[in-house]
Order: C-alpha cells, then sequence, then structure tokens
C-alpha cells in the first residue's frame, strides 16, 4: 500500500525544490538539442535515473537534433519493467540499429520532423505520440532546404527522392509519396501501434491558403486503413488563453465549434465506445472539463482492452495538447500502480514536466507570454480524475465506508497569519480560532502556503447561477463541527518550494491554487497519490510562475483575492507576478 508522506521528510525537501527549478527554468528557456548546457544535461540525466528505476531500456540517439531538433538527445525506449535482478544483467530484447534506422527514414512523414516515438509502456504496449503527417507544403520545402544545404548532396536517405503529396497525384504517379508514408507506417508496426487518436480540430491544418500539414484520417490512398483511428477533435493552445481569462475556470468554457477552419467531425468506432455510458453526439456541448474527463476515458479505456496493440496520441506539432494527454495518462497510471511503481510523487511530477513537456519541446515561455496556460491547467487538471471511473486497474477495490465526506463543500476552511482580524474583501467575513497544539486533520482541498504561527480562519461560500460569481458567508457551524475542523497546526514559515503537511490555505474549489487536502490516512490510494502530485505542482508553480490574474484590479476577482491570500500568509511579496 502507497503511504502519503510529508514534504520534509530527508531528502524529500531537496527534490521538492528541484520540481521549482525545473519549472523556473522551463518558464525561461525552450528546450533545443543542439543547444544543451549543463542545466539541460542535469535534467536529462534525472530522466534516465528515474526511467531506470522501472524498466529496462535502450536509447536512441538524437545527438544535436539530428533526427528532431526539439525531442531529447537521448529518446527512451522502454523494452520491459525491470526487477532488482534484471538491473544487472541487461539483455535487450531490439535491435537498436534498426530501430533508429526506422526512426531516420520515417522522420520525414511527420510534421516538424516529429516522428512517432514511444513515451509509455503499460503491459507491454506501447504509449506513442508524435506531430500530425506533414503535408506536401512541408514535404517539398523541407526536402528543398535539405538539398540546399547539404551542397547539393543527397544526404538524407530516403528524404531526396520524396516530392509533394499532390505534385505526386497531379502527375498519375504517388509511388514515391508512398515511400514516404510508408516508412512512418513501418515505424508504427514495428512498435505494435493498432490505435492513432488524432486530437486536431482541422482535417488538414492550412496556412497561408497552403495544406501545410495533412493527417491519417484525410489520406487519399488510404495507406492508413489497416490501423483504428480516432477522431476526437480538442482545443488547440489558443483556447486556454480563454481560460486563463476565466481567472483559470474551466467549468463552463465551452469550445466554439461553428469556427471556419473547424472541419475534422468526432469520429469513434462503436467498438472502443463500448461501457462508457458517454453520449457522445453531445461533445460539442461539452465544458473543458467534461470533454477532457471523457477523452481521457476513452485513451484508458482503448489501452487496456486486450492484446498487445499500442496506441499514438497526436495533435498538429505534438507539442500542447499532445503533452496534456501523454501527462494525463503516465500519471493516472502511476496513480494506479501499473507504470512507474518504484517513484514517489514527487519524482513522478518531475519526469512527467521534464521528459513529456520540457524535452519534447513545449514552449512554456511563449505560452505564457500569450496566456495560453495548457501546461497549468494539465497539472491542475488531476483534481478531475481522481475517482475511480479513470482507473485502468481492473482489480476491485476496498471501499472506504468509514470516511464518509462531510456534508460541506471541498472549499469550507482558510487559514491565515496570527493576529489577521479584518476579512480579505468587504464580501466575506471570518472565525477565528486559536488552535490547539496537537495536530489535527482536515477533509477539504488546500492550497499550500507558508503561513505565520496556529492561528485559522474559516468562511463558507455560497455560489450564486453565475459560474464566475462568487459571494463570501460566515458560516454556521455547528459546535461539534466547528471543533472538528478547526483543530490542524501551522508551522513556521519556510523560504522554499515545499511546506510542511500542515500548512494549509484553504480556498474554494473553483480557485486555481485549490491543492488537494492531506486528510484521511485511508482515503483511496489512487486519489491521494493524485492530490499529492497536485499538491507539489501548485506549491512550485505559486513560487515560480505564479498566476496572472486578468483583473482591472488586483484585489478583484478570483486572481486578485488569491494575491491577498499569498501575500497575507507570506508566500509571494508585493512585486511577484499578478
Amino acid at each position: 500500500m502507497w503511504q502519503q508522506t510529508s514534504l520534509t521528510g530527508p531528502g524529500l525537501g531537496s527534490r521538492a525544490e528541484e520540481i521549482g527549478e525545473l519549472i523556473e527554468h522551463f518558464s525561461k528557456h525552450q528546450y533545443r538539442a543542439k543547444e544543451a548546457n549543463y542545466k539541460v544535461e542535469k535534467i536529462e540525466n534525472r530522466c534516465l535515473e528515474l526511467f531506470r528505476r522501472d524498466y529496462v531500456f535502450s536509447v536512441i540517439q538524437n545527438p544535436n537534433g539530428e533526427l528532431c531538433g526539439h525531442y531529447p538527445r537521448q529518446i527512451i525506449f522502454m523494452e520491459y519493467a525491470s526487477t532488482d535482478s534484471d538491473k544487472d544483467r541487461f539483455e535487450s530484447t531490439v535491435q537498436t540499429s534498426k530501430l533508429q534506422d526506422f526512426v531516420s527514414r520515417s522522420k520525414m512523414a511527420r510534421c516538424r520532423s516529429r516522428f512517432v516515438c514511444p513515451v509509455i509502456l503499460y503491459h507491454g504496449k506501447h504509449i506513442c505520440r508524435s506531430a500530425t503527417l506533414a503535408g506536401w507544403g512541408e514535404l517539398y520545402g523541407r526536402s528543398g532546404y535539405n538539398y540546399l544545404f547539404s551542397g547539393g548532396s543527397d544526404d538524407a536517405g530516403a528524404e531526396s527522392d520524396e516530392v509533394p503529396d499532390d505534385f505526386a497525384v497531379r502527375n498519375g504517379d504517388s509511388q514515391l509519396f508512398d515511400k514516404v508514408r510508408g516508412h512512418d507506417i513501418k515505424l508504427l508496426r514495428y512498435l505494435s501501434v493498432r490505435y492513432i487518436c488524432d486530437l486536431m480540430v482541422e482535417k488538414k491544418k492550412v496556412k497561408f491558403g497552403l495544406n501545410v500539414t495533412s493527417s491519417e484520417k484525410v489520406d487519399k490512398a488510404q495507406r492508413y486503413a489497416d490501423f483504428t483511428l480516432l477522431s476526437i477533435p480538442y482545443p488547440g493552445c489558443e483556447f486556454f488563453k480563454d481560460y486563463k481569462d476565466r481567472d483559470y475556470t474551466a467549468e463552463g468554457l465551452v469550445f466554439n465549434w461553428n469556427q471556419d477552419f473547424v472541419d475534422a467531425p468526432l469520429n469513434i468506432p462503436p467498438s472502443l465506445t463500448e461501457n462508457l455510458n458517454i453520449d457522445w453526439k453531445d461533445y460539442q456541448s461539452w465544458d473543458l472539463v467534461q470533454q477532457t474527463q471523457n477523452y481521457l476515458k476513452l485513451l484508458i479505456h482503448t489501452i487496456n482492452r486486450d492484446g498487445d496493440s499500442g496506441l499514438l496520441v497526436h495533435c498538429i506539432s505534438g507539442w500542447d495538447r499532445t503533452p496534456l494527454f501523454i501527462s494525463l495518462l503516465r500519471l493516472s497510471l502511476w496513480a494506479d500502480g501499473l507504470v512507474h511503481t518504484c517513484l514517489e510523487p514527487v519524482e513522478i511530477l518531475y519526469l512527467t514536466i521534464a521528459y513529456d513537456w520540457f524535452l519534447f519541446g513545449h514552449m512554456l515561455s511563449d505560452r505564457l507570454s500569450k496566456g495560453e496556460e495548457i501546461f497549468f491547467f494539465c497539472f491542475n487538471f488531476l483534481k478531475h480524475i481522481t475517482s475511480e471511473e479513470f482507473s485502468a486497474a481492473k482489480k476491485p477495490r476496498k471501499k472506504m465506508t468509514h470516511c464518509k465526506e462531510a456534508e460541506f463543500p471541498l472549499e469550507d476552511l482558510c487559514l491565515l497569519d496570527r493576529g489577521s482580524t479584518t476579512s480579505l474583501s468587504s464580501d466575506f467575513s471570518v472565525i477565528m480560532e486559536e488552535s490547539p497544539t496537537t495536530t489535527g486533520t482536515f477533509n477539504y482541498e488546500a492550497v499550500e502556503m507558508t503561513a505565520g504561527p496556529a492561528t485559522q480562519v474559516a468562511w463558507r461560500r455560497g455560489r450564486t447561477s453565475s459560474p464566475q460569481t462568487i459571494v463570501w458567508n460566515k458560516p454556521h457551524l455547528p459546535n461539534q463541527l466547528e471543533d472538528r475542523f478547526l483543530q490542524p497546526v501551522i508551522s513556521e514559515a519556510r523560504p522554499s518550494f515545499y511546506q510542511s503537511e500542515n500548512n494549509f490555505l484553504r480556498t474554494g474549489s473553483s480557485s486555481p491554487l485549490a491543492v488537494p487536502e492531506r486528510s484521511y490516512p485511508n482515503i483511496p490510494e489512487r486519489r491521494a497519490k493524485l492530490e499529492e502530485v497536485r499538491a507539489i505542482f501548485l506549491s512550485a508553480y505559486s513560487a515560480t510562475v505564479g498566476l496572472r490574474s486578468v483583473s482591472s484590479s488586483p484585489s478583484s476577482g478570483i486572481g486578485g483575492l488569491l494575491e491577498q491570500f499569498a501575500r497575507g500568509v507570506g508566500l509571494r511579496g508585493t512585486n511577484s507576478i499578478v
């Protein structure tokens, strides 16, 4: 049984600070394989170490980005889960040179050379990621570029004789273009991939009137007919500016499916939708939470089918929506104890951020500058997938009957500095009571922030019909419940990215910094693990990048309220990002 641990244990503090350092670097620098430095090497080596804990793997070499400029320089190919005895005797099950050759030949078939790359090994099945298929515009331009800058020599192997799709079709000869995607198909078959999940909202990406990318679902020659294609259109990173502009509220946020460029319908084979109890014809009415939840359920259901068939997930470039779902899959399977079983919460979080996002080229600094906070959304979304309905484990789980939840919303309590007797906003009131010196527990979502001595403030939030309207009311707590709620001890402030497990600032569940509780020791293991990961992430993120409020006044809206909370407990200074 997994045991929840405090971040203040031996060695855990430094590992939690590692998360903050990683996010800090990530938010300022985009990874490029040819520009690796000491910090990048440190991140790469840490990822290799974490993969080595659980797997025997080979490495696909990508020196200086020769295969892809924004893929890791050492790409992990997991072969099988390892035991202690396996680690002493490595027996490779693949021919690395053959795999390297497959990759070299197939890379031109995909946008930005982001070829099909295995990233998760689940019950012997490879879960892969990539970009979508390259269109004739990119193939033609990239082939000409390679030819020009190689001094006129054909140094790209299979790339030298590739020509545009439409060009080949217009000349009545598609054999040469067959070769490009033929190499891609060979790699997919080598990895035993059967299912291809396409997240694009377009059939083809069009820029300046040209089809710069294509996709398997519109391949004219039906080259991918032997694969099971899932077209599940999901909004691109631009949509997550709306998420940020709504003060990081995904509930009620619905994508506009009537835009001119949106032409990809949802198309899922009926055999993959059985027993999911999802009405797929209503997908255009789902908000961002429900859409992400349902797509994740579909992916988990797909990879959990019998057999050894793998899964490919891709969007357009494969560095925004793709890492979102790859990360959610990795963390969900880890929480079920099915992958990365030796990793602790802080370690799986590091691996997911570093490998799935940073080393595969997500442009966090650019996305932050545009307010497209898909990266934050990913890890904050863990609160929505803690239940057993997202579990891939087939075994029945023990029901926690003795831990009945209190009939209060998850946002009842907030802890602030000693001596703060005024409300943080005129819209709500507070109740204060000195805390005893014994450790207590909470059963409500929390924000881990640095706090002062043991003083508690509790309030209840009343909801209105508007998803963005919040009214704060003084709670009426029966004496028994009030005594039960107002018990935890808050330790002294700590100047680091992590906090003591007793340092809690409680806010509403709609707050973007609301962190899972560390409450009952007997809550389901899956939930406890995911909440622990989310807590560590939000603590590090708030101490490094922070949230940018869109309110005109820093004291208005949820964002402004959160800033008052954070500054009130000393986590942020007055010059922090707002």
